[in-house]
């Protein structure tokens, strides 16, 4: 894969991470089917419900294929609005030119812009020493605890409590997916996440509780996602930062770079 922030590399990344998150869809659907949780794809845009409040809520990949036909864009809303759900798009900079133009001349609006972050890696990513902190692969009886850590590393954010706690049940049964543990001292203190799709490494979810930050967590927990990940035949890897924030810092010092920035 070239190294420059072209048309193929985002195609490839909007579609691993629509990919994943409709693994995550499906296993909703086996665990909550109340819920009514599904997926479609036209024309190359995946589109997912998994509730209405839910972040996973959204569409991926709209308009990397080509120009986006009003009719599939009509149905794609229509999919959202039949569940009682609201239209997001995740859109990427290198979409078809037509999609703003689309999008603008319907009424939407951005409203939030997210730093999509790339890097290659490789069978050994770096070094994995990690001091005081011990990382590793949750067992199945450790999702509940896994949920519980990432809840509480984000609980700047309470609208996300009840979502984060339900992980537990959904990422028993995802498909592609693990979740790692941080540790100190034998005490879980951070958690995130890792989906393998199409050799592309997914990192998402990671958080630390707010007694453990500064403490080098968040860097193990990078650091191991990316060696499991090479080790199991990724040679990129991907992530989605809020531009300026820490987490962008964070991945920069560990070799990720902007990609693009995609509006929502």
């Amino acid at each position: 894969m070239s190294g420059c922030s072209d048309a193929a590399l985002s195609r490839r990344l909007e579609r691993a991470e629509g990919r994943a998150n409709a693994d995550f869809v499906e296993a909703r659907a086996l665990t909550f089917p109340d819920r009514g949780a599904a997926w479609i794809e036209l024309g190359g845009t995946l589109a997912m419900f998994d509730g209405a409040e839910s972040p996973l809520t959204q569409t991926f990949a709209l308009g990397l294929q080509g120009e986006v036909p009003l009719s599939d864009l009509e149905r794609i809303e229509q999919f959202f609005e039949e569940r009682g759900a609201p239209v997001f798009h995740e859109v990427s900079p290198l979409a078809d030119g037509s999609v703003l133009k689309l999008l603008t001349a319907r009424g939407y609006q951005v409203i939030e812009f997210t730093s999509v972050m790339w890097r290659p890696i490789t069978v050994d990513p770096g070094s994995v020493a990690r001091g005081r902190v011990t990382v590793r692969a949750a067992d199945e009886a450790e999702h509940g605890l896994w949920a519980r850590v990432g809840s509480e590393g984000w609980s700047h954010l309470p609208e996300l409590s009840a979502f984060l706690q339900e992980l537990a049940a959904v990422n028993a049964v995802r498909r592609n997916h693990l979740a790692f543990l941080a540790e100190i001292e034998g005490v879980a203190v951070a958690a995130g996440g890792l989906a393998m799709v199409d050799g592309v490494a997914i990192l998402a979810g990671a958080s630390t509780i707010p007694s453990a930050r500064r403490q080098g967590a968040q860097r193990a927990l990078l650091e191991a996602r990316l060696h499991y990940a090479a080790a199991h035949g990724c040679d990129l890897a991907m992530m989605g930062a809020t531009p300026g924030s820490d987490s962008q810092r964070n991945a920069e010092r560990q070799g990720f770079r902007i990609a693009y920035t995609r509006v929502k």
